[in-house]
């Protein structure tokens, strides 16, 4: 019993000394790094570590062509690991594509094949928690697509970054040395907004009016479902506990409509906003009229205005950039001489004081 006692307490000893050992953080010869990028409401992020070139022979030498035996491991040939240390990875949150080609959410083993000088391979492998490139399994591939690559300045550490970002994708750059290996990461932004707001929108995201508007006003200006953006304005409007409506979701409302091509509904929808709008509401709707070039449009909205707040800031303004728009510079100046004298604050005064001068030079000021 004495002895069994006593290999208990030597294998419970080594055990803890292990485990306090694996505890210890030493600082790394090449340090890890993370790039993240939002795109749309997407993330892509990489994990990687980052070594120097210290005077040494990158490409071809220290990170040779092609597929290699790297002489560890149960790989018998291996890309780059794109880094140093363990694996290089990369983490997509939702669906997306790579150089085009689909790519699921989640998260990925990010190795690099450099065939030549000029050339390079971007592989994904579903093998996300392997130790580098060296049990590296060509049937765990999710992805392997071809990039060109470039010739650029020194760049001593290894470093991942985004230099070209867009509304739907990212030009992702490895750089290192004196090469940039870019390739383009791209998400369906369109598609995942409105899935996300379909999914949330049963939950407590649903018990607001301004989401179902802002979605549908989404949609509107996404190239979404227009039927279905009709259908979360109206709920918007009316029938729910949270509705109300508004000079904002009828307008949403007017717009959908015309795009769907019921011109008569479209105006009878901006109508009933008009007469439930602020001076303000009005007065800036007036001016995206004169922003589409529907300049008799904009006068009629701005004579309604001064009628219904007659002498109100700035109902005055608003007419005299109805008559600028239409070419009538000498009613427009009358206008805006009115408006100068009833600006409530001076940043007002300022910007008609401005419009005034620029009028007295014949030019529009719109």
């Amino acid at each position: 019993m004495k002895t069994t006692n006593y290999l208990f307490a030597v294998i419970l000893f080594v055990t803890m000394t292990f485990e306090l050992i694996a505890q210890v953080n030493l600082p790394r010869g090449s340090q890890q790094a993370t790039l993240s990028q939002r795109i749309g409401i997407s993330d892509v992020t990489i994990v990687y570590s980052r070594p120097s070139v210290n005077n040494r022979e990158v490409w071809g030498k220290l990170v040779p062509y092609g597929m290699n035996n790297l002489g560890f491991g149960s790989a018998k040939e291996s890309p780059w690991r794109a880094g140093a240390n363990e694996n290089t990875t990369i983490t997509f949150s939702h669906d997306a594509k790579i150089e085009g080609e689909a790519i699921g959410a989640g998260t990925y083993g990010f190795h690099v094949e450099v065939v030549d000088d000029k050339n390079a391979n971007i592989i994904l492998s579903n093998d996300a928690e392997a130790w580098g490139s060296y049990f590296y399994d060509p049937s765990k591939d999710a992805l392997k697509v071809g990039v060109k690559t470039k010739a650029v300045s020194h760049k001593e550490l290894l470093t991942y970054e985004v230099n070209t970002l867009d509304a739907n994708y990212a030009i992702v750059s490895l750089v290192w040395e004196k090469k940039e290996i870019p390739f383009k990461v791209e998400f369906d932004v369109k598609d995942i907004v409105l899935n996300e707001f379909r999914t949330k929108s049963k939950g407590n995201l649903g018990f607001t009016r301004q989401n179902w508007e802002q979605a549908a006003n989404y949609a509107l200006n996404n190239s979404g479902d227009l039927n279905e953006a009709l259908g979360w304005i109206d709920g918007a409007i009316s029938g729910n506990f949270y509705s109300e409506k508004t000079f904002n979701n009828l307008q949403i409302k007017s717009q959908i409509l015309n795009k769907l091509g019921n011109e008569a509904e479209s105006a009878k929808a901006m109508d009933e906003a008009l007469e439930i709008a602020t001076i303000f509401q009005v007065h800036q709707y007036g001016r995206t009229l004169i922003a589409s070039q529907k300049n008799d449009k904009a006068m009629k909205v701005f004579e309604m205005n001064a009628k219904k707040n007659k002498g109100q800031w700035p109902v005055h303004y608003g007419l005299a950039r109805g008559y600028s728009a239409k070419g009538d510079y000498k009613t427009a100046l009358k206008h805006l001489k009115i408006a100068l004298s009833n600006a409530p604050n001076e940043a007002s005064k300022g910007r008609v004081q401005a419009n005034i001068e620029k009028l007295q030079k014949g030019k529009d000021i719109n």
